[in-house]
């Protein structure tokens, strides 16, 4: 029996209790298998000066999401959490059932980097990450969003050495409730598609995915080429608008001819924004 076995047949103690690997095969679709079809999610993050404005709380982010846009999907920002005690999380599950809205992931920033270069802050980044795992799977969420850039000058094989060892930690923590952890593009080693296809084939689960940021094109990004390289591994999208329709129209053609099918979650700034990625979404996802 390798790691990966052992691991899929140990027992895991998170948010919501003791899981064994038989309770697995009961909980909900959304954490087992994942989304089976295309939909629209909001990412917090595209609203983020309103929040932290004051307008609004991550309570309210249900509400938001289903009066304002009218969408199925919320993807959660860790730092826009209040304390997420029990009783405060129970509140956040009532909220999204009475807007008929699915909780998709979190995505966690200031926790430490997954391509840490001692052994001390790798395993600290796998300890600090744990807690979002308990929340995301109590939430019914179906993944963890994670950064990993390495630090700067930092030498891009020992990185992948380095983040190897950081996700293999995180999934044996994570898999045995059916959480997935995922990798978005922001900056650093993250943003090189081949070194992003070097460390999935390294960690080799399928647990472990990429979550490409559909941002604008630019002299050191090709938004294209880094979808068509990471799209085998992709286990969600951080959508965002184009510079034109015609860009949108065919990276939306390559997910779908890549066999992807899950949720696009805009990260578009603002509510112009966002209601024209609803468009645009809606108009080639035909959902």
């Amino acid at each position: 029996m390798d790691r990966r076995d052992f691991v899929k047949n140990s027992t895991f103690l998170g948010a919501a209790g003791m899981i064994t690997p038989n309770a697995l095969a009961n909980l909900p679709n959304n954490i087992t298998k994942g989304k089976m079809k295309d939909d629209i999610s909001l990412a917090q993050w595209a609203l983020v000066d309103e929040i932290r404005g004051g307008k609004w709380k991550n309570l309210d982010f249900p509400r938001i999401a289903r009066e304002d846009f009218d969408l199925n999907g919320i993807e959660f920002v860790n730092t826009l959490f209040e304390v997420p005690t029990v009783n405060y999380l129970n509140q956040l599950k009532k909220n999204a059932d009475d807007h008929g809205v699915e909780m998709v992931l979190i995505m966690v920033d200031a926790e430490g980097d997954g391509a840490e270069p001692t052994k001390e802050l790798r395993k600290q980044f796998e300890i600090n990450h744990r807690k979002w795992v308990d929340i995301a799977h109590y939430l019914g969420c179906h993944a963890v969003r994670t950064n990993c850039r390495a630090p700067k000058d930092a030498d891009p094989m020992e990185a992948l050495k380095w983040a190897t060892e950081s996700y293999q930690m995180l999934l044996d923590y994570a898999e045995p409730s059916g959480i997935k952890i995922v990798i978005e593009n922001h900056g650093g080693v993250s943003n090189d598609p081949d070194w992003m296809v070097k460390l999935m084939k390294a960690v080799n689960s399928t647990s472990f995915g990429t979550y490409p940021d559909w941002r604008r094109p630019a002299d050191d990004f090709d938004n294209v080429v880094y979808l068509e390289k990471t799209l085998p591994y992709a286990l969600g999208m951080s959508y965002r608008n184009q510079p034109t329709e015609e860009l949108t129209a065919k990276m939306i053609k390559m997910a779908k001819d890549s066999g992807y099918q899950g949720w696009y979650g805009i990260e578009s700034s603002g509510r112009d924004e966002i209601k024209q990625g609803i468009d645009l979404l809606k108009k080639y996802l035909l959902v």
